[in-house]
């Protein structure tokens, strides 16, 4: 880990720390020292990541509760030796289709609901390729640096069938070959990534989980 990745981190432990005294302290005094240690943590992740002040700081204070990882699923669905991507809105870039997990929806049960809405696949579910955090996985140097943890878990699929509509979230549907990836979302997906799906639909149920 270089000096840029450790200053992040202990912002972050900063933000975690104020995020969790702010929600079960007690004492008044104590939740203003937890409002100037979160102040602090804001002020270094802006001046290190250049963003605006106001955005880390409404970023920040929109956390409720204890302090945890973001969860998400990606769907590395297989046709034919290929593999579907998705062509993001946000940025124009392509990723595996997946988000979120939804609050009363179990990973699986979400990755088929991702597929459906952002690739419009019915999907069937394999086995779990991974269970990757976006601080220490393998790619994470080539990751745009997050505001929060985020931990993406990856399941390999088969398409059952599929009924492609542009949308909010996702303007293209396709599959594609290692040799011929197009430009990925960074911030979602990367070659690390992809060449890791490809990996486990090769090894097939002998596929060991990384995380």
């Amino acid at each position: 880990m270089d000096n840029a990745d450790k200053f992040l981190n202990w912002t972050l432990k900063l933000q975690n720390i104020a995020q969790n005294g702010l929600e079960y302290g007690n004492d008044c005094f104590d939740i203003e020292r937890y409002a100037q240690i979160r102040l602090i943590a804001t002020e270094m992740m802006a001046a290190k990541t250049g963003l605006p002040l106001k955005q880390v700081k409404e970023i920040f204070s929109s956390e409720d509760g204890y302090q945890t990882s973001k969860l998400a699923t990606r769907a590395a669905i297989f046709k034919n030796k290929q593999i579907l991507l998705v062509k993001e809105t946000t940025d124009n870039f392509w990723s595996l289709p997946g988000g979120w997990c939804e609050p009363n929806l179990s990973v699986k049960d979400n990755c088929i609901k991702e597929a459906k809405e952002e690739a419009g696949c019915d999907i069937a579910i394999d086995y779990l390729i991974a269970i990757n955090d976006s601080q220490t996985t393998i790619h994470d140097k080539k990751r745009i640096k997050r505001l929060v943890n985020v931990c993406n878990v990856i399941f390999l699929c088969r398409e059952l069938s599929s009924n492609f509509t542009p949308n909010i979230e996702t303007s293209e549907s396709a599959y594609f070959n290692l040799n011929n990836l197009p430009p990925l979302s960074q911030n979602k997906t990367n070659e690390d990534e992809i060449k890791m799906c490809f990996n486990a639909a090769q090894a097939g149920s002998s596929w060991q989980v990384r995380f």
